[in-house]
């Protein structure tokens, strides 16, 4: 029976063998265009060598898992994740991947806790980027295990640590609000910096709010994303922010943030293409995430109930038995935000 094309090959070897047939496949060509063959193994029928043949078929790591290389099941891997992620979440795979260099060229059967952790405490980077090393490293794991490369996950073993970097971010200055305030009208997107400074949303929050969810009557914005009590939240609009969102909602875009497509905007693009610019030109020092500790910041300076605070920026608390708000809760919360 002849094998479909591209499928491989079985035949049998001339000679007194005891295993006289090989199933190979072609794996490519070279610069004078002869096939390149990859060797599946040999055997003592052509019946166990067509099982081989399929079974490489179906799953090539059975024959490559001695030799293949922490490299290749990255490129393998990427291969088949990034079509599916952001361009932001893509380029920190890759620049975790250029941090774990040492294992490039391993195989991967031999990479071990002791290579792995060596990557971490080799790492001069903040804790975020120890972070997304060991997500990869996760992430890589899953993907060898599920492909009977290997059968221990030793990225369980790893330690990153306790994070240090919270402390080191800072809240914008009374100062620096200001300016902000000064400059709107001046530059496109700034107004989306003093939403966040006084909703305490997320930046992937934001650009996550959906306009129908936006209650301009009743001052209120339904939202949120990261844990459980932070999903799906009521967050009170500031009246001092009330007008951007109007004139954002009269756009008439699915979004309340929205790209020159008038669609979702993505974090990557406004990270680059809205935000570095406005602080370049201010010359200011601050990451998105910065403005909701200034919301944290300006509350509690502000005197707010800290039940209201932790609602409104959905922080779990044992003082929150449900998520149903009553009308009471609503005019809370606007009292709250009202104080900024």
């Amino acid at each position: 029976m002849r094998l479909p094309n591209g499928y491989g090959s079985v035949y049998k070897l001339s000679g007194n063998r005891r295993k006289p047939w090989i199933a190979r496949k072609t794996i490519g060509w070279n610069d004078e265009g002869k096939q390149l063959y990859q060797t599946i193994g040999y055997y003592e029928s052509r019946k166990i060598a067509l099982q081989a043949l399929a079974d490489f078929n179906k799953n090539p790591y059975s024959v490559e898992v001695s030799t293949v290389t922490f490299s290749e099941i990255f490129e393998k891997w990427s291969t088949e994740k990034f079509p599916k992620i952001s361009r932001s979440n893509q380029s920190g795979y890759n620049s975790a991947y250029n941090h774990a260099l040492s294992l490039h060229d391993l195989k991967f059967v031999d990479i071990r806790t002791a290579h792995l952790q060596g990557v971490i405490d080799n790492c001069t980077k903040g804790h975020g980027t120890l972070r997304k090393i060991k997500v990869l490293f996760s992430q890589l794991y899953a993907y060898t295990m599920a492909n009977d490369i290997i059968n221990k996950d030793y990225s369980n073993y790893i330690d990153i640590g306790k994070n240090e970097d919270e402390s080191t971010r800072e809240p914008f200055t009374k100062e620096e609000i200001q300016v902000l305030w000064d400059n709107v009208g001046r530059m496109d997107f700034i107004d989306t910096i003093l939403i966040m400074i006084y909703t305490g949303l997320r930046p992937g929050e934001l650009l996550l709010i959906n306009a129908a969810d936006i209650n301009l009557e009743n001052r209120t914005m339904r939202g949120g994303i990261k844990t459980s009590a932070g999903k799906n939240r009521l967050i009170p609009i500031s009246k001092k922010v009330m007008p951007f969102i109007e004139k954002r909602v009269s756009k008439g875009n699915e979004f309340l943030v929205a790209n020159h497509e008038q669609k979702q905007m993505r974090y990557w693009n406004y990270y680059e293409e809205k935000w570095k610019k406005i602080m370049e030109q201010l010359e200011m020092n601050h990451k998105p995430h910065d403005c909701r500790h200034t919301f944290a910041s300006l509350m509690d300076s502000a005197g707010a109930n800290k039940l209201c605070i932790k609602r409104i920026m959905g922080h779990a608390s044992k003082d929150i038995t449900d998520k149903i708000y009553t009308h009471k809760d609503i005019e809370e919360l606007k009292e709250a935000i009202d104080l900024l």
